[in-house]
């Protein structure tokens, strides 16, 4: 048995708005959402500018008793999923509750809770606040998406780095396209924005200390976001039998290993990541016309990509506009499939392909067709979504446009 899946409700949380639709108005328009941080004393960083989701507030969508029980992270998948969940109109009748999965990504976990307790513990000399194990622990976003819609079915979390919420989503596409599951509930979320993990970051030389330029000649680094996507997915027959909106199908996933380097990044991994993808939607490379980039605006990302994608797609690169939307929400490390993929899949649905903002200088060791500061109005067949995280392991999704 072999469904068709389809992406039927779309919710997103970042740093260019609270919902699904102010995200693609300023993605549309070349907008980022980079301002210093505000809840860091001015002077303790040296790259004091992120991505932060500035106008959430935790008492617009949680009780009290709520928020002393979920970390950042959780809240933002929870407010993400309610929306999705909203857009797609899902009904699912009790009994057939165990058929639908919860399966997301996250990097960190309860990042900013963890950071907190050991500031109170190590610094203020406190004690650590009862929930923090619970608010910490990765899976927690996960539970939480279970418990508020009466979710019985397969959930769990997967923690791969940058990759995370790609293989999450994929792994939840596979469940349904082979019958396991009638329905989905994935994505992503992070929230890694708090003193020691900026610190850490600070030290490894990535992150820049203005903006963020993927493929652009001037680039310096990444800036750190948070924020978090979340996709209903379900069998096309299904979102047919319903009348169900359909942004688009999500028609293949590929995954690879670099076996190479911790944070060097390798070219033949991403390529044989996006190949995969490619072979399992059928789809031949002439038949993409959009890549949504991992493009981290890194020295070795960008030019690793530029050369993976040369690789894969041979001269059919220079008819596929490439856009690495991370120049406006920001690297949201373990969220970031998942906010690009509704970025890619937004795409499809608008026949109109985001730009890649900052953009300053072409860089000859990024050899590809890059949608420079504006959006591009475009009507492709196919798009693909890559994530390269560090340790070498990749994952890429693959979607079609579809027409309602």
């Amino acid at each position: 048995m072999s469904n068709r899946v389809v992406v039927t409700g779309l919710g997103v949380v970042s740093a260019l708005g609270l919902n699904r639709a102010s995200f693609w108005e300023r993605l549309q328009n070349g907008q980022h959402g980079f301002a210093p941080i505000r809840a860091i004393e001015a002077g303790s960083l040296r790259y004091p500018i992120v991505a932060e989701a500035r106008d959430y507030r935790p008492e617009d969508s949680f009780s009290y008793k709520e928020i002393e029980s979920m970390d950042r992270f959780s809240q933002f998948a929870v407010v993400a999923a309610r929306e999705a969940v909203r857009d797609a109109q899902m009904a699912v009748p009790a009994e057939r509750k165990n058929r639908l999965a919860v399966i997301l990504g996250t990097s960190m976990g309860g990042q900013t809770t963890e950071d907190a307790g050991f500031r109170d513990l190590y610094e203020n000399k406190k004690r650590v606040a009862p929930l923090s194990i619970p608010r910490i622990m990765a899976n927690a976003a996960t539970s939480h998406v279970c418990i508020e819609f009466g979710i019985t079915g397969p959930a769990y979390t997967i923690s791969t780095a940058c990759a995370s919420a790609n293989h999450a989503i994929g792994q939840a596409f596979w469940l349904i396209r082979q019958g396991t599951l009638d329905m989905a509930i994935t994505g992503g979320s992070e929230a890694p924005i708090c003193f020691g993990n900026l610190k850490a970051w600070e030290t490894m030389r990535v992150v820049s200390p203005d903006t963020c330029r993927p493929f652009s000649k001037d680039r310096t680094g990444m800036i750190l976001g948070e924020g978090g996507a979340m996709f209903v997915m379900e069998t096309e027959e299904s979102a047919h039998a319903r009348g169900a909106k359909i942004y688009a199908e999500i028609a293949g996933f590929g995954m690879s290993a670099d076996a190479h380097h911790l944070t060097m990044p390798l070219s033949d991994g991403a390529a044989k990541g996006m190949r995969l993808a490619l072979e399992d939607a059928n789809l031949e490379p002439q038949q993409v016309g959009y890549i949504n980039a991992h493009g981290t605006a890194t020295p070795a990302n960008d030019p690793m990509e530029s050369q993976a994608i040369r690789k894969v797609f041979g001269s059919h690169t220079d008819n596929i506009g490439v856009s690495s939307t991370k120049s406006m929400h920001g690297h949201t490390l373990g969220a970031a499939g998942a906010i690009e993929a509704a970025a890619t899949v937004l795409a499809l649905h608008n026949n109109l392909l985001p730009p890649n903002a900052n953009f300053n200088e072409p860089d000859p060791e990024c050899n590809v067709d890059v949608i420079a500061n504006e959006a591009r109005p475009a009507e492709v067949e196919a798009a693909v979504s890559n994530s390269f995280a560090f340790g070498g392991l990749n994952a890429v999704l693959a979607f079609r446009r579809v027409r309602n």
